[in-house]
Parts: C-alpha cells; structure tokens; sequence
C-alpha cells in the first residue's frame, strides 16, 4: 500500500480504521509562512492550498495570547471561513525561555492541553533547541522528565500528545519517554533536524514507529523540498513501510529571498506528487 493509502486507511486519532480520509493531511508551519501565531495566516494557508497548520501558542511578549478565549474564537473563524484545519499547536517560545528551566513554562505546557482541546486538535509541539537544548544536560533532562511527569495526566485525559522536538537521537527520546512513563508523551519528528546531526533518519523513523512519531516535519534549510540534503523518496519508502498516516507539516524549505507564496506552492506541489507516486 502506498503512502496515500496509509493516509487514506488511517484514523487521525492514532489509529487504523475503515473510514477515509477526505484528503490529503498536508499542512505547514505558520512561522514559516511567516505568520507566527496570527489568525491571517489561513488565508494564506488557502491561498497556498494548504489542508491545514500548524499554529502557534504565541509569544512571550503576548503572554502566549492563544490561552486566551477571545483569540482562540479569532483563530476558530479564520479556520472556518479558510476551510483550513488547526492541525497542531506549537510552542516555539521554548527555544528562547527553557522549558527545563523557567518558571512560567509549566503553566504554557499545562495551558496548552486545554487550548488544543477547545481548538480540535491533538498534537503540541515541543520545542528543544536553542536554550532549550537538551544535548549532555542531564540536569535539564531530569527537570525535563519532571515537569512532563506532573503534566501527563492532564494530557491523557484530555487525550492531547505532548510531541518533543529536539536535537536527541532517537534513542535518547526513547529514553525520556519511558522515564515520563505516559502513552501521550511522543516524538515529533524533524527530518531536516536529524539529518543535520547526522543521524540515519531512515533507522529512526522505524525505530520510533508510529507508536512513538506523532507528526513529522517535512523540512529543509534553505532550499525549496526535494532540492536539499533530504532524500524525500526514501523518506516516503520508510514512512510506508511503519504505516504512518498522520500530518505532514512543511517547516523551513525556504530559499534566501525568496517569495513565500510561490515557494510554498512549490513545496506543496513537490509533496502532493511525493506522497501520489
């Protein structure tokens, strides 16, 4: 069975099932459209002829303002009238204010699981890298492992995956979700990320499975998709091969001054082919 029909056979909800879906799930960052936590990104979205995004919780500066009921309803209705889905959330923020280390953090990840609900959507983004790398910080780690072991419940019920997005090898994910000891604790997997650490991204992804991956980041570093270091056809070769089924989120993939309507539609059109073939 080919990827569009592990799409078409899979149940967005983390499971196999008899009913397809409508379409393609392909969506993209709104940071990399440029529209970080803004509703004006769905148009662009639409414009783009993206099936969804993945859209960010805020910023420090707006206090994470998607927390608030008033922005979420401005974020329901660009989706509505766009006709593109909330696919994910992101907290982008924590590159910059460590989720292993500052305070209000805890109160963002928590917070985040109840905005996910009221938005439709399943996944929340972690992000790990900047100050927030986790790289021979076993401290951060610990705290790490702390803070989502206290978090998990409230995930669980709400039925919510808290994804972690890092510069660890596959392996050293494992190792933080069997620490954390929750079903809804998983990875989100970067292939750009990994390959620039100079793991075997193809190993990784079916070492992590599908019970393990719960979105994927279709990206490249200053190239359009399918123009850089990525092999996206053995990318798509090994997705087929776990049975993944989920979103396919584009980040990145935009060269240097370039435009981004037409470079997002190129990449779309580059991952619509991918995923056909």
């Amino acid at each position: 069975m080919g990827l569009l029909g592990a799409l078409a056979s899979f149940n967005p909800v983390f499971g196999y099932s008899n009913k397809r879906l409508p379409a393609l799930s392909i969506g993209a960052c709104d940071w990399s459209i440029g529209k970080t936590s803004d509703p004006e990104a769905f148009a662009l979205a639409r414009e783009i002829g993206l099936d969804g995004l993945q859209v960010s919780l805020g910023t420090a500066q707006n206090d994470m303002h998607l927390r608030q009921a008033s922005v979420q309803e401005a974020f329901m209705k660009a989706s509505r009238h766009s006709g593109v889905t909330i696919a994910s959330l992101a907290i982008g923020e924590l590159n910059r204010v460590p989720y292993k280390s500052a305070p209000e953090t805890a109160a963002w990840v928590s917070d985040a699981i109840d905005v996910a609900g009221v938005l439709g959507c399943q996944v929340i983004l972690l992000a790990f890298f900047g100050e927030g790398d986790l790289r021979g910080d076993e401290k951060g780690k610990a705290e790490v492992i702390r803070r989502l072991k206290k978090v998990a419940p409230r995930a669980e019920k709400k039925n919510v995956f808290l994804a972690i997005e890092s510069w660890l090898s596959a392996e050293e994910h494992l190792e933080i979700i069997q620490a954390v000891g929750s079903s809804h604790v998983k990875v989100y997997y970067d292939v750009a990320n990994a390959t620039e650490m100079g793991y075997d991204i193809f190993r990784e992804i079916e070492l992590l499975g599908t019970d393990h991956i719960c979105e994927i980041h279709f990206k490249e570093n200053g190239n359009l998709l399918g123009q850089g270091k990525v092999d996206f056809n053995r990318v798509k070769s090994t997705l087929e091969k776990i049975g993944y089924g989920k979103w396919i989120i584009m980040e990145g993939a935009l060269p240097k001054d370039a435009a981004i309507l037409p470079a997002y539609q190129q990449n779309l059109q580059f991952v619509r082919q991918l995923i056909k073939n």
